[in-house]
């Protein structure tokens, strides 16, 4: 069996957690890690890289997996596409101009990208059910929850989990205004009517909770995940399929036979 040989984009935690993944993998290979930020030449035995097109180059992977930053993964991408290499996107906080040429970009050279706001099944499974609620309830309200040093909020997840709820419904859910806020913004923002609000401390991975109510009752959906470990096996389906794909696919839902 012929392996899908990999680049891991970032060195971080869940470059890192990507790496172990693959060891248990017997049908994908990681050649590198590709990491502008890292001192470092080598780790967990592979070369790292700090350019994209000299890892390219040497290396030749068939996937980059990507778990960095917006600022860097408009840079990667470029690089990968040219070369007809596929990507599968964790980092979220992208603008909708880089995503729209993304998707532009990705059809028009028949090169696959998976571009997924969340890699875990049961959230993937959770913003499932949050769309099959969202049409018969008015009203909804989604906390996320993530560790400290995650860089924006609110999540990926919890917008395209909003956004999605309002596609479901067929419009905007109604929220009422507070009248008077004694401390401001403690009603949080809000995506098409549903009121969102980020909650960063030490001790969390990723969390999110979507609350709905209606006339004397309210329905709560959450999911958590307690390790970036949680995140694999999505990462690993997105990996297979990104190689018949000749566009960008957005979240694991088709991926998982959801939609």
């Amino acid at each position: 069996m012929e392996k899908i040989s990999i680049v891991i984009s970032g060195s971080g935690s869940m470059g890192r957690e990507v790496f172990t993944a693959t060891q248990s993998a017997e049908d994908i290979e990681a050649l590198a890690y590709l990491d502008p930020l890292s001192e470092l030449n080598e780790l967990d035995g592979l070369p790292v890289y700090q350019d994209a097109q000299s890892c390219f180059a040497k290396e030749q992977p068939q996937v980059v997996i990507d778990f960095t930053n917006a600022a860097w993964t408009p840079n990667l991408a470029k690089e990968a596409l040219q070369r007809n290499i596929r990507l599968v996107i964790g980092t979220t906080g992208h603008t909708e101009a880089f995503l729209t040429h993304l998707e532009t970009d990705s059809r028009e050279k028949g090169v696959g990208v998976v571009l997924a706001p969340n890699f875990a099944i049961g959230a993937v499974l959770l913003m499932s059910f949050a769309k099959q609620a969202a049409k018969h309830f008015d009203a909804a309200e989604i906390i996320e929850l993530h560790h400290n040093e995650k860089v924006d909020a609110p999540s990926g997840t919890a917008k395209k989990t909003a956004e999605q709820m309002a596609d479901a419904r067929g419009s905007a859910f109604e929220r009422t205004s507070t009248e008077n806020q004694t401390i401001a913004n403690t009603r949080g923002g809000e995506i098409n009517g549903v009121g969102l609000h980020s909650i960063r401390l030490p001790g969390l991975v990723a969390h999110q909770e979507i609350i709905f109510g209606g006339l004397g009752q309210t329905l709560t959906l959450r999911h958590d995940s307690t390790g970036r470990n949680s995140f694999m096996p999505g990462v690993l389906a997105a990996t297979y399929a990104v190689i018949s794909l000749d566009k960008m696919v957005t979240g694991l839902e088709s991926i998982l036979g959801l939609e």
